[in-house]
């Protein structure tokens, strides 16, 4: 059967990428790619999927920040453009090696990009929720997107991640996800890459 690209709980986990303090100023829409990362991360806990957390040298680039809500998370240091470092290896070897990688974080075009390779080169279908990812520069963030879809990657959104994760109203978990979705996502700026698919 054709891989069609779709969601479950089942061999799935969320990736954080290095949503810092640093990089508040300077990442387009990153209040926005902030919450809707953060709601992925509420719902990955109501619906126990595991979540893996990173930080681009912290020493320079601050921590992580506070409204991403990922304090219980261990975040894995790195200088390098990957998350796929080697205790990610081994956090994803303890999880059962999953199969499916949610994808959030910055910057789209260096971490992101990065992470999308190793992880399809390593069998991981990967699931980049467009609007919960961006760059400093919105030409870099609509590229990289273009990019990753040309290398394999699945594009969504939050609402869609969350929806496609629950799969039915009567899902038992339905009424605290549907919880997530009170409010429609912002727009982030996605619109004319859309129209130039």
């Amino acid at each position: 059967m054709a891989n069609i690209g779709r969601l479950s709980t089942k061999d799935a986990v969320l990736f954080l990428c290095d949503m810092q303090e640093k990089f508040r100023p300077n990442i387009f829409q990153f209040t926005n790619i902030v919450s809707n990362a953060a709601r992925l991360l509420q719902a990955s806990r109501i619906l126990g999927i595991p979540a893996i957390l990173t930080e681009q040298y912290p020493k320079g680039l601050g921590p992580t920040v506070p409204e991403l809500g990922a304090s219980d998370l261990t975040a894995h240091s790195k200088t390098s453009f990957t998350m796929i470092i080697e205790e990610v290896e081994k956090e994803l070897q303890a999880l059962g090696s999953p199969k499916k990688a949610i994808l959030c974080g910055i910057e789209a075009h260096a971490c992101i990009a990065c992470t999308t390779y190793d992880l399809l080169e390593k069998g991981i279908e990967v699931h980049i929720v467009a609007d919960a990812v961006s760059s400093r520069s919105q030409t870099d963030r609509l590229f990289a997107l273009s990019r990753l879809k040309q290398s394999g990657a699945y594009l969504t959104t939050t609402e869609a991640v969350l929806l496609q994760l629950v799969q039915d109203a009567r899902h038992p978990n339905f009424k605290e996800i549907q919880k997530l979705l009170a409010h429609p996502s912002p727009d982030t700026g996605l619109l004319a890459f859309f129209s130039a698919l």
